[in-house]
């Protein structure tokens, strides 16, 4: 998606900006709300809650983008499709009514063709999801997601490590994998430190050899 075309676009509208706290919830999966909103700085987490009441993790948003689905155009309020919770200290979000965006979406081609572009790369990331959880068992589920928060917070440091910089817990490691327990991802967390392939300091994960990883990962 090239975020260019929706900073441009917020940068023609005085859009109310309105900020949260950490660990507070921006929206509850099935609560209707009339706005769609778009992360200006933080980060934020998607999840849904299973029927057996157990919480499921989606994904981790650092960047621009809209972070609740448009659904359709005409109804003012809509059910929110997931949770988001605020993961940063704090985190910004634009706050546009749902309706109006929907009326400039129809009048402006490349907002159409953004929108178009975030249904598809969403629709693909599901997917690619969804096969990976299936293909990998519970340990290439858990080295499929240290990947992915490999891609989105890695820093390279100065010995050619990569420092995760972001506190995630084996708890919401296991909530992304679907895991029951957190103590299994905490085995599998040992085992890559036995593999030599993660460090974890200061709470944070550090890949020392990230060929590890992707060797448990099937693309």
């Amino acid at each position: 998606m090239d975020s260019r075309i929706l900073k441009k676009y917020l940068s023609q509208r005085d859009f109310p900006v309105i900020v949260k706290k950490r660990k507070k919830y921006l929206i509850y999966e099935g609560i209707q709300d009339r706005y769609v909103y778009v992360l200006k700085s933080g980060v934020i987490k998607t999840s849904v809650i299973s029927r057996d009441g157990r919480e499921f993790n989606i994904e981790y948003i650092n960047g621009l983008e809209i972070v609740s689905l448009l659904k359709d155009e005409y109804s003012q309020f809509i059910d929110a499709p997931f949770n988001i919770r605020i993961e940063s200290e704090t985190a910004e979000l634009y706050q546009i009514d749902r309706v109006q965006f929907w009326q400039d979406i129809n009048h402006n081609l490349e907002l159409q063709a953004y929108v178009k572009d975030y249904y598809r790369v969403h629709l693909l990331h599901s997917m690619k999801k969804m096969q990976q959880m299936l293909m990998n068992g519970k340990f290439g589920a858990v080295c499929t997601q240290i990947y992915e928060l490999y891609d989105m917070f890695g820093k390279t440091l100065d010995n050619g490590e990569v420092l995760i910089d972001f506190v995630v817990t084996n708890e919401e490691i296991a909530r992304f994998c679907g895991i029951a327990a957190a103590s299994s991802v905490n085995r599998m967390m040992q085992q890559l430190k036995e593999m030599g392939a993660i460090e974890v300091r200061n709470r944070k994960i550090v890949i020392k050899n990230l060929e590890i990883i992707k060797d448990n990962i099937i693309f």
